[in-house]
């Protein structure tokens, strides 16, 4: 496998009980943040940019075992050797798919809306969509086509993530920081047949109910492999729901990975 450092944003005590957030697709470490320092504080947060994605390398391969293998290199760079997992969307397949990998890597793990086991031809769907690039004659026209998706972000975490996620290109254009090669990757990732998580690993599964994401069959075999380890809980929220929903969905995350 290439081997490759990703860039981790850190957040909270680094003397505190650590937890590792992953991102969804096309979308970055960063976006944690808020959710980091409003309701985890106390943690020691790593969110790393995915490989493909925000400043970490964009070099294949992009499937789900490599960003496997970098998650757990992060782990092992940080002297981890057990941490909360939270994977929101990919992030959450991703999430899975360690803790399957190394399960006693994982003390506790939070699915925010996985994107697993996807219809296949709605994950072509999507995946066609980034086949061809997208760019924006400058910040304001990135900004609004940004609000026009996250409907019900705030106005201060979508200039975040403007400052944060947007780069100038040689060619005075501006885009989003990912490799599209890699975000189409992705969904045929996504598309795979679904596994739930070891069946001894106490789990949350966080579904948006304004999303219809998540296929009630990965519910249904969570359930089934899972049993009283499994807790699931509902989100009024489209599919961003840490940043649609950021208040609700970190006290969400704080107080179950407090119990």
């Amino acid at each position: 496998m290439t081997d490759a450092a990703l860039h981790v944003h850190r957040y909270g005590d680094p003397s505190g009980a650590p937890l590792v957030a992953l991102h969804g697709v096309t979308g970055h470490g960063a976006r944690w943040r808020r959710t980091a320092e409003r309701h985890l504080a106390d943690r020691y947060t790593l969110a790393p940019d995915l490989r493909g994605h925000g400043r970490s390398p964009y070099e294949p391969p992009w499937g789900v075992e490599q960003h496997v293998e970098d998650v757990l290199a992060v782990m092992d760079a940080e002297n981890l050797d057990r941490a909360d997992l939270v994977g929101h969307s990919y992030g959450g397949m991703i999430a899975v798919h360690l803790a399957r990998t190394a399960p006693h890597r994982v003390r506790r793990l939070v699915l925010l809306d996985p994107a697993i086991g996807l219809d296949p031809a709605d994950a072509a769907r999507s995946a066609r969509g980034y086949m061809a690039e997208v760019s924006f004659a400058d910040a304001v026209e990135a900004r609004a086509s940004l609000v026009a998706r996250w409907s019900l972000a705030s106005d201060e975490t979508v200039n975040d993530e403007v400052g944060e996620h947007l780069e100038h290109g040689p060619d005075g254009r501006t885009r989003w920081r990912y490799e599209p090669a890699a975000i189409v990757t992705a969904y045929s990732e996504m598309a795979r047949p679904h596994v739930p998580p070891p069946a001894d690993l106490p789990t949350h599964l966080v579904i948006a109910t304004l999303a219809d994401l998540v296929r009630p069959e990965f519910v249904v075999d969570c359930r089934a492999a899972l049993g009283p380890g499994l807790t699931i809980s509902e989100i009024e929220s489209g599919h961003m729901l840490y940043i649609d929903r950021l208040e609700e969905t970190g006290m969400l995350l704080r107080t179950w990975l407090a119990s």
